[in-house]
């Protein structure tokens, strides 16, 4: 029957499901801790309703709900031009001569994710120091999108991460502790890096130029920033243009392993 003929598969089905599979994982890795999830899924169970309403033959359903999914694509556009921005700066950054990095990018694929470079631990401690001390500083981690259009607004660094090095850095009388540091792997690759600011007005008043640059650059690319308030001694992590809460620091430190992986 003609109505069954979907289920004849060719190898090349299998690659064109293969292909959405990567493309819609990427989509939803962009999207995922942001209220554009749920638009995300909303948008998925439209889609889908629309290719059932099509394999059923109900033509009237189809047609509202295929005009709706084409005239719903400029605003679609409007809606997620932030992560679209960080979709193509994920394609265009990714490195496909690292073996490594080409295996990160499909990661799903394996049971056991890689293990991170990074030395969170150290990181943490430092934070925490510096909390106690209230002493502001404002770290960058690089995920996948490059920070080398910021990293060059500061000084160059090859540092290798211990918690006196970051501590150091941020220490007032120090004159690389202006600007913020990029962590690249488990290096300090710059100092006194300048920032974009974020222009969002839902960020409460109390948070200060750190927060608003750590909104600004994690909105712009997929790197993770943490902010020490100078004012309160708070720790703030910001991933995806957005306040992370955590009940504790072991918390904290375990999301941050987790996003690195």
């Amino acid at each position: 029957m003609e109505f069954l003929n979907f289920l004849e598969f060719k190898i090349t089905d299998f690659i064109d499901i293969f292909l959405v599979a990567i493309l819609l994982y990427y989509i939803y890795k962009l999207v995922k801790g942001t209220v554009a999830i749920n638009i995300f899924i909303g948008i998925v169970i439209v889609w889908a309703l629309w290719k059932l309403t099509e394999l059923l033959q109900m033509k009237m359903i189809s047609s509202m709900v295929g005009g709706f999914m084409n005239i719903g694509l400029i605003a679609l556009i409007i809606v997620f031009q932030q992560e679209i921005r960080k979709f193509l700066l994920m394609i265009g950054s990714t490195n496909f001569a690292s073996k490594r990095s080409f295996i990160k990018h499909f990661k799903f694929l394996k049971q056991e994710a890689l293990p991170t470079d990074t030395d969170v631990n150290a990181i943490m401690a430092a934070c925490e120091k510096m909390a106690m001390t209230k002493t502001g500083a404002i770290l960058v981690i690089e995920r996948n999108n490059s920070l080398d259009f910021v990293r060059s607004t500061g000084d160059t660094m090859n540092i290798e991460i211990t918690q006196p090095i970051i501590e150091s850095i941020f220490y007032k009388n120090s004159p690389l502790h202006d600007g913020a540091a990029i962590i690249q792997d488990n290096y300090i690759t710059a100092t006194r890096v300048i920032l974009p600011v974020s222009n969002e007005r839902n960020i409460p008043l109390r948070f200060g130029l750190r927060h608003r640059a750590a909104v600004g650059i994690t909105e712009k690319t997929d790197a993770i920033c943490l902010v020490v308030s100078e004012e309160t001694g708070l720790i703030s992590y910001i991933k995806n243009g957005e306040f992370v809460l955590y009940k504790n620091l072991n918390e904290l430190s375990e999301t941050i392993k987790k996003d690195l992986t």
